[in-house]
């Protein structure tokens, strides 16, 4: 199914509302101490309301059996959230610490769900997953996958109001066209100049002012523009083009590599968002960008944008190989303009696919097997 409307539960957010739960718990046992210290007269003592070990056994429970909730509804209760981490082997490990579950019926012969969907690539292992009734509910990310935290949307809400957003009390009848604005699936308003505010939306993320997980995706057709800052979205990095030109350069590779700038400062990962040189995109965004193979198909694009023959369209020349992988392009299918480029195309795999020697040279199912 289509990956960008998922989200994924993880280990914060599952905790957090499991305390919600027990801590809820704790103040109605107070809440009825109280009352009955009140009707008997009694004096209202703290030290005998509050039970120490709701809270404690609450969560011991749920981590030890794995069925999350209430101990007394654990027939509602999700089974299996919480697992004994294997140890195997360290692959093993770090396998099972990227592993997610659809909480599906393992019954039902259902296809949809375990086939794989095109905006998977990138996000989910396409080798990873295991034989029989699990298959494809169970995914394993993919190398350069994260999950958003999440963000507060309330600075996102303050700038859109800065940059011309109108309320919809304000213009309930406005008859020229305007694009409906939504953050996290509620509607705020409506904007005129819709192209301007996501280029300047972008700019910002780019320079770390906004969030660098908020996602912005602009339908056209459907003349909207959604913002997400909610946590659980999978974004994977993207490095940026400017003008048909990496924006990445050698000197980003060789700080990357001393582990600081020339001037001394830390350069890490994290820097290399913050520079504007990568971009994290979740499956909703990554649809409204146009994304390029290798820096190679770069230097072809630019060469055919100033009218130059590029070395790889020669279909009957000598140096013509019939049995490449790659067969060239027409120059008019390719695009006029491409606006990012895949980091390394291997970082479609997951952990332990990406450790088997030669994957692109096997029959697929082989790889799912290993």
């Amino acid at each position: 199914d289509h990956f960008g409307k998922k989200r994924l539960d993880l280990a914060g957010p599952l905790l957090a509302n499991l305390f919600r739960m027990l801590f809820r718990k704790l103040t109605r046992d107070v809440y009825r101490h109280l009352q009955k210290c009140v009707e008997t007269h009694k004096e209202f003592n703290l030290n005998l309301a509050i039970k120490h070990n709701t809270i404690t056994n609450g969560l011991k429970y749920s981590l030890a059996t794995g069925n999350w909730g209430d101990q007394k509804k654990a027939m509602s209760a999700k089974a299996g959230v919480s697992q004994v981490l294997n140890r195997y082997t360290y692959a093993s490990t770090l396998s099972h610490l990227r592993r997610c579950n659809t909480p599906l019926g393992r019954e039902g012969k259902i296809a949809k769900p375990r086939q794989l969907h095109n905006t998977h690539w990138g996000m989910v292992c396409p080798a990873e997953t295991p034989e029989g009734q699990a298959c494809g509910l169970v995914k394993n990310l993919a190398l350069m996958a994260t999950i958003s935290v999440g963000s507060m949307s309330g600075p996102i809400i303050d700038f859109l109001e800065e940059w011309g957003l109108e309320s919809l009390e304000e213009n309930a009848h406005s008859s020229t066209l305007t694009t409906k604005v939504f953050v996290n699936g509620v509607w705020m308003g409506v904007h005129r100049d819709p192209t301007n505010l996501i280029e300047t939306l972008k700019k910002l993320r780019r320079k770390d002012d906004v969030h660098p997980e908020v996602s912005i995706v602009r339908d056209i057709r459907e003349r909207e523009l959604r913002l997400y800052t909610d946590p659980g979205r999978v974004c994977r990095p993207l490095f940026i083009v400017e003008d048909q030109q990496l924006v990445l350069q050698k000197k980003h590779v060789r700080w990357l590599n001393q582990g600081t700038t020339d001037d001394g400062e830390e350069f890490k990962w994290q820097h290399l968002a913050k520079s504007g040189v990568i971009e994290m995109l979740d499956a909703e965004e990554e649809e409204t960008v146009m994304i390029c193979m290798t820096p190679e198909d770069l230097e072809t694009a630019r060469l055919q944008g100033r009218g130059m023959p590029s070395t790889t369209d020669n279909t009957n020349g000598a140096d013509f190989d019939p049995a490449a992988r790659l067969k060239p392009t027409l120059g008019k299918s390719s695009p006029h303009i491409w606006t990012h480029c895949e980091i390394h195309p291997s970082m479609i795999l997951g952990i332990c696919a990406s450790i088997i020697p030669f994957p692109d040279h096997n029959q697929s199912p082989r790889n799912t097997l290993q």
